[in-house]
């Protein structure tokens, strides 16, 4: 699974320009502010239909400028496909091969992406929700049921905490069963394929983990919440959990207990990282759940996805870098420093540099 040309039309600071990339490790470097991180950016967004930095796709459209536009060709096992994006104040188009899709859904699964930043510390430091997002954006590339099932989730749960802020408590109660139901079931496929993803997640970034640091960390991670070995259970028990909760809710006004308040939990050396471990160690501990996630995908689809390390170099020592590029092999890479090291890179790598939005040669 590869991307081999990306080109982007007033999106963030580039006007009009287009990058070939080879199948193994490219680096774009150049200063700082002048678009490295944009291409990287651009490339998850084709892959999951989110950005990893705007909370709004308008964000990404060049100042004075009303549209945006993303395109790749890219190939994965069953051939070469073109993914197109265009990106309005308060829409979006979305192409393969030429065809709209009108589903978020169908873009998954076509070119899969890891991306991490320095921005990804928010995973161990931050609360759970950066974790969910963690867990919602990976599961999701893998499995369009997941996404499917965690979309219609939301919006029940719109909709039932709408009914709890009612005043007549009576309607309410009378009504939540109803909702539950249906919440329960799509909370338990949720949680079933969270709790698989994690079995599978723990063990290859403890191993991710004892290789970054040579052998002085362990790295383990749990979920916060176990519900039952088998989806039938946990719909029961989240069922249960939610009448048993009707009184705390009215009071609250919104859902309080659900997948979509659950947590990982992160330790190194038996202590939760986001109260107790450094700035180095969390930085560690993050990237190895990155480079976990890229085995996941190798696992789970037969490809490995494309990696994009956005500044990522900065913020290791020199040991750490060469030992991050090791685990590089058979993986394309997308990375982005400020200036390329001949003793850390060779000669072999594609090296691509960018200033003001463009490509120089």
């Amino acid at each position: 699974m590869r991307i081999k040309s990306l080109h982007l039309k007033n999106f963030r600071n580039y006007v009009d320009e287009e990058i070939r990339f080879d199948g193994a490790l490219n680096v774009l470097y150049g200063r700082n502010a002048q678009g490295k991180t944009n291409c990287a950016e651009a490339v998850f967004y084709l892959c999951t239909g989110v950005s990893p930095r705007a909370k709004k796709d308008r964000q990404m459209i060049r100042t004075g400028e009303t549209c945006a536009e993303i395109s790749a060709c890219a190939e994965n096992r069953y051939g070469e496909i073109f993914l197109e994006a265009k990106i309005y104040e308060n829409r979006r188009e979305i192409r393969i091969n030429g065809n709209k899709i009108s589903r978020n859904a169908d873009l998954l699964g076509n070119i899969n992406g890891v991306f991490f930043s320095p921005g990804e510390l928010r995973l161990v430091q931050d609360g759970p929700e950066e974790r969910r997002r963690f867990l919602n954006v990976s599961i999701s590339q893998m499995s369009k049921n997941y996404y499917t099932a965690l979309v219609r989730y939301n919006k029940i749960l719109e909709q039932r905490n709408k009914l709890l802020k009612e005043r007549d408590v009576s309607l309410v109660l009378e009504t939540l069963p109803v909702w539950d139901a249906q919440l329960s079931r799509y909370a338990a496929e949720l949680i079933e394929r969270r709790e698989n993803y994690i079995e599978m997640l723990s063990p290859l970034a403890a191993r991710k983990h004892l290789f970054l640091t040579d052998g002085a960390e362990q790295l383990e991670i749990l979920a916060e919440k176990h519900y039952g070995k088998d989806r039938q259970e946990i719909e029961l028990r989240l069922s249960r959990e939610f009448e048993n909760n009707y009184e705390k809710d009215l009071r609250l006004g919104f859902t309080s207990v659900g997948p979509h308040r659950d947590d990982l939990k992160i330790l190194i050396d038996k202590e939760e990282a986001r109260v107790y471990g450094s700035q180095g160690q969390t930085r560690t501990a993050a990237l190895a759940i990155k480079l976990a996630e890229v085995e996941i995908f190798k696992e789970i689809s037969g490809e490995y996805p494309i990696l994009i390390l956005d500044d990522v170099m900065s913020e290791l020592d020199l040991p750490r870098r060469r030992k991050l590029l090791t685990q590089l092999d058979g993986v394309q890479t997308i990375l982005t420093c400020t200036h390329t090291e001949k003793v850390l890179f060779g000669k072999t790598v594609n090296k691509i540099r960018i200033a003001g939005g463009k490509v120089k040669n």
